[in-house]
């Protein structure tokens, strides 16, 4: 028993230094970790909140926790609150399920793209980078004042106001606008 309580003792020891060497990002008075999923950040940041009971009432936690690897654009409470009054608690009732999954997914785009990749399609596409979500549509990728802005289907734009921040299955590049497919 004292052979357990000590290997235990060691392990727990071994990953509080692993965190402490961890290049971490704050976002919302909170470190993300590398070594942690999507979720596991996303549920520590206070800027985020809207955005987390989204993706549980979407029903879209376990594949956000999944190996991806991801790249997620993720609006701020701020963000949210800047849709029409009721937008948010009308997609959060239940039969609006797949409704709020579209929106969300198309948040969502697969590999992992950090900000200098996401600017080398621009650069490639002369000033303009076509990005398929996951929900299926598009997203239009700029540089405007040396930071990237997405424009969604409907004409409404985002800025990147945190790019890089890596995740053990990605990576999330906070926003500062819902977007819309």
């Amino acid at each position: 028993m004292k052979k357990l309580i000590m290997l235990m003792l060691s392990a727990v020891i071994i990953n509080a230094s692993m965190a402490q060497k961890e290049k971490t990002v704050e976002v919302g008075g909170a470190a993300m970790y590398p070594s942690k999923n999507i979720v596991e950040n996303a549920v520590n940041s206070k800027d985020h909140t809207t955005l987390v009971a989204a993706v549980k009432a979407a029903g879209l936690v376990e594949t956000l926790k999944s190996a991806g690897p991801f790249t997620v654009f993720a609006p701020t409470n701020a963000a949210f609150d800047k849709l029409p009054k009721g937008t948010v608690e009308n997609l959060l009732k239940p039969e609006n399920k797949a409704m709020l999954a579209t929106v969300l997914t198309y948040h969502v785009v697969a590999g992992k793209w950090d900000a200098a990749a996401i600017a080398k399609l621009i650069a490639e596409g002369k000033g303009t980078a076509v990005i398929k979500t996951v929900q299926g549509g598009v997203l239009k990728a700029t540089m405007k004042n040396g930071k990237l802005v997405l424009t969604d289907e409907k004409g409404g734009s985002a800025m990147v106001t945190i790019k890089d921040v890596y995740q053990s299955n990605g990576v999330i590049h906070v926003i500062d606008t819902v977007l819309m497919p």
